[in-house]
């Protein structure tokens, strides 16, 4: 298999590499992008297999970050994703070196974070691109012999072939140009005399360890230029966790939803709810039309949303496969939150399926709702997470959807849903509660849940309704010492 030479070097006019690419990667940082960012590396920053990186002299957080790497074989301008895998001519491992300690220093370039000599190493071996499935790749990093990247290429945010499509609308590929194409979960920080080892397989094929040795700078930064500096903040980003740069963890925000808060939501019924929110001037705050697939239970939980858009064939193309916004928002609710799908009422396919809402429910999520279409409706109304739904059909969502973004402000059943909202939902219907009310609200449901178990009672005695349902001051009287008896 042919090496990574000085000679390859030495033809790459531009090195580009991608900010976020792996699902780990956006998990671990907190944010998921919609569309690919990219940054340029010097070429003068790239290195063979054994070389040795100099951490500069007065920086902390040296990050290493374990990569594949395309190179371009033949020029690609304004090309198709179809056609964007053939302009690649060898895949290889890399390590995407930098110090944090000057990040500072060049806002969204890089330039001296990640521009030093010796910060690209690339190799050992070229991998035909041609001979491999650039979907069934798997990277690897090892870290003084312990593995500490596992990852691989089959559910990309943005696949290969997309990125060199999409870097050549702008801009000239040229034979011999490098693409980094982002690191997955598990870079951190290496020291002086740690060895560091990337490695890239596909089924039989290899590139080989990519083996780079850290030596410390003992030339120190001029005055006249950015000098090193880290805080907390960078030595997080650096090394992937609070936890992992030995840090202590941050004092939590009190909650939107408190524990206190849902217990006392979920003993109300929707219907009290529903109407301390007309006292309150909020009409229009019911998700309507929709079934449950467990109507027994009552959920109350935070809104996250996912919005659809009608289905543009070209469109798909681009933000319907891999790990796309659906997958993005199943992959990433938290415990005890709720997914709510904006799917426009459109009845004509599924919007979600059993494999996914399974992972929702495994995510600990409370519930999924969407105004549009379920597939495999069995499955997912055996399921113990309730998903609230339009109507069951077989159909892929790529027949009248796409997915396009996420935790935006969307409409759901003729309500509009921002996340961070309120749901509660009962067998009566479905509410979404601004969470700034929410305490107030609860506690003037529980009092208007107390007068009517009251009326019912009276009732049930044979009174009639006439100055009992509302209460005039004679029956406000006598409930208020049924009140006081009650809590005797």
């Amino acid at each position: 298999m042919e090496q990574v030479t000085d000679h390859i070097l030495a033809a790459a006019r531009k090195v580009i590499a991608v900010h976020i690419n792996y699902p780990s990667r956006a998990a671990q940082r907190g944010r998921t992008p919609e569309q690919p960012s990219y940054f340029l590396k010097p070429s003068s920053s790239l290195a063979l297999s054994g070389s040795a990186v100099e951490r500069p002299a007065g920086c902390e957080l040296l990050g290493y970050e374990g990569e594949i790497a395309l190179v371009i074989g033949k020029p690609a301008r304004r090309v198709g994703i179809e056609d964007a895998w053939s302009h690649v001519q060898w895949v290889t491992a890399s390590n995407d070196l930098g110090v944090y300690d000057l990040r500072y220093a060049d806002k969204g370039s890089n330039l001296r974070s990640k521009g030093g000599d010796g910060f690209t190493p690339v190799g050992p071996a070229l991998i035909p691109a041609a001979d491999v499935d650039p979907s069934g790749l798997r990277i690897r990093c090892w870290h003084n012999g312990e593995l500490v990247q596992d990852d691989t290429t089959e559910d990309l945010l943005f696949p290969f072939a997309r990125l060199v499509a999409d870097l050549s609308q702008l801009l000239t590929l040229e034979t011999g140009d490098i693409i980094l194409t982002g690191t997955p979960a598990g870079a951190s920080v290496a020291q002086p005399g740690d060895v560091v080892e990337v490695e890239v397989t596909a089924g039989g094929l290899g590139s080989g360890r990519l083996t780079t040795t850290v030596t410390e700078g003992t030339t120190a930064f001029a005055d006249f230029g950015a000098r090193p500096k880290a805080d907390d903040t960078q030595r997080e980003e650096a090394y992937g966790s609070r936890e992992a740069a030995g840090l202590p963890p941050l004092e939590n925000p009190a909650p939107a939803l408190s524990l206190e808060l849902k217990k006392k939501l979920e003993s109300v019924a929707t219907a009290t709810l529903s109407s301390q929110l007309r006292k309150r001037g909020l009409n229009n705050v019911s998700i309507d039309g929709l079934q449950a697939t467990r109507p027994d239970r009552r959920v109350v939980g935070l809104a996250r949303t996912l919005r659809y858009v009608p289905n543009r064939e070209d469109l798909f193309a681009t933000h319907g496969g891999g790990f796309n916004a659906q997958k993005r928002a199943i992959d990433s609710v938290n415990e005890g939150e709720i997914l709510v799908m904006e799917a426009r009422g459109e009845k004509g396919t599924g919007t979600v399926g059993d494999i996914l809402a399974l992972r929702a429910q495994m995510r600990g999520a409370a519930a999924i709702i969407t105004d549009g279409g379920v597939r495999d409706y069995s499955a997912v109304a055996g399921l113990d997470m309730p998903t609230y739904f339009a109507n069951p059909h077989p159909a892929v969502l790529g027949r009248r959807h796409i997915p396009w973004d996420t935790d935006i402000t969307i409409a759901c059943g003729g309500a509009t849903v921002q996340p961070g909202d309120i749901i509660v939902a009962d067998s009566d219907g479905i509410l979404v509660i601004p969470p700034a009310i929410a305490g107030e609200l609860v506690e003037e449901c529980i009092e208007q849940e107390k007068e009517e178990a009251f009326i019912f009672e009276m009732v049930k005695q044979g009174n009639s309704v006439d100055g009992l349902y509302p209460m005039n001051a004679q029956w406000r009287a006598r409930y208020q010492e049924w009140e006081g008896a009650q809590g005797d």
